[in-house]
Formats: structure tokens, sequence, C-alpha cells
């Protein structure tokens, strides 16, 4: 190759300093007589010409083992440096670099080992964690920080929620003084979008800091599953004590009427004991509801993982309340899309749920002999993606305007009388709202007094 041979100017030098000390000789010799002209200008020739030899020898050696070292070191590989014909001081040499390039190798590969062991434990760690520069510019996230702060499903890098995260006032704090003492510190945080979370952040310094850069370390443990567990109980107690009570007032009353005046009367018994099961079955409805609710508050904070047809699970929950309906003599609507409407992420169960009490609210509170309608259609959000909304209409009095917000709440009624006569437990639009909450969709009511009401759910899909 043309790399591998000396340029002129290095052959020429190379060739003077290999026959300056013998022709200088050669010529005092000459100068003083003690060679024959002939035989020294023979020699003299000689000299120049071996030491251009020489010299085009050991350069060619030279160049041919840079050129190799050069390409080596361009592609990453070990250099294949014996090349014959070489001189047996450059053949030590290039042995050496060959063996100080293996050496570098093998640690360059045990260093990505170990560096690719490093990276495959922190992506597989169970709780969030960001790795940021001096800066605080975000340079890796492992899997469960992506899947936490709202990365599409299989990005590798870091979600865009970090930025905001890293703006939070108190993770700012702890980050100032994990800096400015070298110690960790730690920050609870409290997000309120895309949905309530509880998190506490652990802020470690790193001394000398990783090969990526990286100087700081963000912990993230979610603690919104424990403290929604520890809201959830105090409220079950609290709903639960103040819902019950009535009902079972009502049970110990009649009991003691039947112990007492009614001991003898079997007509009166018969009421009584009726009236005792419409209200044991009222309170078994009550637990279950508050229980279903309280189930669903404790995950609302993760989204669900898998992918609903919503338009067969509307088919499915239409007919399961045919008895409902033919009790109230009401005649059902229902509007389908020819293909399937998938909502995802979604749970199926729980999107049965909504509709569910969707229709048993639609029912009981619309008119006697009435009409309720289900649909269910490909429809965009409000952001443009794409998504399922279903709507459930009733016939009956419509509600005030001043109530609709309030709908959603626990244990509100309009009517109270009228809503627990129809055998409601208060709970049902509640459950509603948390579940749309956790599958990260939106719920619109439009109620006209006189006309009725429609409850508008969409959900993320397509």
């Amino acid at each position: 190759m043309p790399g591998d041979q000396p340029r002129l100017g290095a052959w020429v030098r190379a060739s003077v300093v290999i026959a300056s000390v013998p022709a200088t000789a050669l010529l005092v010799m000459l100068g003083m007589g003690a060679v024959p002209p002939v035989p020294g200008l023979l020699a003299l020739v000689a000299t120049v010409a071996s030491a251009a030899l020489v010299a085009r020898v050991w350069l060619g050696n030279l160049a041919r083992l840079a050129a190799r070292i050069q390409a080596a070191a361009v592609g990453g590989d070990v250099p294949n440096l014996p090349v014959s014909p070489l001189l047996p001081s450059v053949q030590d040499v290039a042995d050496g670099v060959t063996r100080l390039a293996r050496s570098l190798a093998e640690r360059g590969a045990l260093v990505e080992r170990l560096r690719r062991a490093d990276a495959a434990i922190i992506e597989a760690l169970p709780d969030p964690l960001l790795v940021l520069s001096a800066e605080r510019v975000p340079l890796r996230a492992n899997r469960a920080a992506r899947q936490a702060l709202g990365a599409p499903q299989g990005a590798s890098t870091a979600p865009a929620d970090v930025a905001a995260l890293l703006r939070h006032p108190d993770l700012a704090e702890a980050l100032d003084r994990a800096l400015a003492s070298g110690s960790p510190a730690i920050a609870d945080l409290a997000l309120p979008v895309p949905m309530p979370r509880d998190l506490v952040a652990q802020v470690i310094p790193l001394d000398p800091p990783l090969a990526d850069g990286g100087r700081i370390l963000v912990l993230l443990s979610d603690r919104t599953r424990e403290r929604a567990v520890e809201r959830t109980r105090a409220d079950f107690v609290a709903n639960a004590s103040h819902e019950l009570r009535t009902p079972l007032a009502s049970l110990i009353g009649f009991i003691e009427t039947l112990r007492g005046p009614a001991a003898d009367d079997p007509a009166a018994q018969q009421r009584f004991l009726q009236i005792m099961a419409e209200q044991a079955d009222r309170m078994r409805r009550l637990i279950d509801d508050l229980l279903g609710l309280s189930r669903i508050e404790v995950s609302e904070h993760q989204a669900p993982a898998g992918r609903a047809d919503v338009g067969g699970v509307a088919k499915s929950e239409a007919e399961a309340l045919a008895p409902i309906l033919a009790a109230r003599k009401a005649h059902l609507v229902v509007d389908l899309p020819p293909d399937q409407a998938i909502a995802e992420p979604a749970d199926a169960d729980q999107i049965g749920q909504v509709i569910r009490n969707l229709l048993d609210n639609a029912i009981r509170h619309g008119r006697q002999g009435g009409e309720v309608r289900l649909s269910v259609s490909h429809a965009a959000g409000r952001d443009g993606r794409h998504g399922i909304t279903i709507a459930v209409a009733d016939d009956g009095p419509g509600v005030p305007r001043e109530h609709i917000p309030r709908l959603t709440e626990r244990f509100y009624r309009v009517d109270k009388g009228r809503s627990r006569n129809a055998g409601g437990t208060g709970l049902g639009l509640a459950i509603v709202k948390h579940i749309v909450s956790r599958h990260r969709g939106t719920l619109a009511i439009e109620s006209e007094e006189g006309v009725g009401t429609t409850f508008r759910i969409w959900l993320p899909g397509g």
C-alpha cells in the first residue's frame, strides 16, 4: 500500500545518517593516501548504496508498522503486525504493540461487559430511577421510570415529563442540598397530573461521576397506593357508619316489633320481614359498592394494561339488564358500531361496570315505561387522539344545572328520598368517575330538566 513506503525526503535523510560515519572515514583515508583511490572510491559508493538500501528497508518496516497500528486504531481490532520482511528490532516492537493492543482490547471488552451489566441492573430495578448530569439534564431513565412518567410503549429515552418533575420545588431543593453537601437528600412530592400521585424522591450525588457524565441519581418510590389505602380505610369507616345507621335502625326497630306487638300477627310479620329483607339487601349493596370503590381508588393512579372491545362489552351488559328493564317497563335502544371499538389501555371488567352503572342509573331515574339509549362510537378526544365514546341517555326529569358538578360525589343525591326508593346507593356515579379517571378518559354530563340526562364517556383507543 502507498502508506507503507517511506517518503523520499525521509529516505535521503536516513541514508545520510547511516552512511555518514563510514563515508567520512573513507574520505579521510583517501585524503591521507591510506587507501588506493580506485578501491577507496568503490568502497565509498558501496557504503552509500548499502546505507540507502538499509534506510529503505528500515523505513519501509516502520511505515508498515505505523500504517497497521493506525488502521487497527480506526477499526478497533487487534492489529496483525508481523509483516515480512521485518528487521528484528522492528519485529520486537511489533510484537510488543500486539500484546499491548490485545491487553487493551480485553480490558475494553471487560469494561463494556460491566457497563452492560450495570445498565441491565438499573433497567431491571422495580423503582423508577433517573440519572442526571451535573447540570441536572436527564441522561437515562430505567423502564420503571419511563412507565411511571408516561413515556410511549417501547421508548428507551427519558420521557418529557421528567423536565416537569425536575421543576418541582421540593425536588429542586433536594437536588440543591445533595449537590452542596455531597450527601443524599429526600423529598416528598405530590404530583397532581396526569393523575394525583404521592412520590418519595431520594437524591444521591455521585463522586466520581459515571462514564456517561451522570452526577446525580434520583430514585423515586411511589407511595400513592399506601396513602390511598390509608385514606380509603378512614373514608370507608366514616361512610359506612353514616350510611348504615338508617337501615340498621330500621332492622332493630322491626326486630323489636316482631318480638313484641307483632309476635302473634302473621300478616304484620310477613310485611315487616319483607321490609327487613329490603333493608338488608340495601346494606349488602352499599357495602359491595363501598368495597368496590375503595379497590378502584387504590389502583386509580395505575393505568390498566389490557385492551377491551367496548362494543362487545356494551352488548353483554345490555342483555344482562333485561330483568331490570322489564321491571320498569323501560325500552332500551342500543346503537353499536359495525366494527370493533377497541379501548386501550383498558380493563374490560371495569368498562363493563361503568356501562352497567350508567344503564342502571338511567333505568332507575328515567320515566316509568320510558326509553333508555346506549351508544358506542369512534370519536377523537379533545387533544385529537383516537378514542371511543360511550353515551347513555334517559328521558327522566333531568338534573338542575347547579347539581350537575356534584353528581359524581360519594352519596350525593339530587332527591335523597327518590334515590333511596329507587334502590340506589349513591356510589354508582362515583365509581364511574374513578374508573374513567384510571383509564385516562373523560366524563361529561348533559342534562335538561323535563327532557332527560346524558352521560358521555371518552376512552383512549381506536
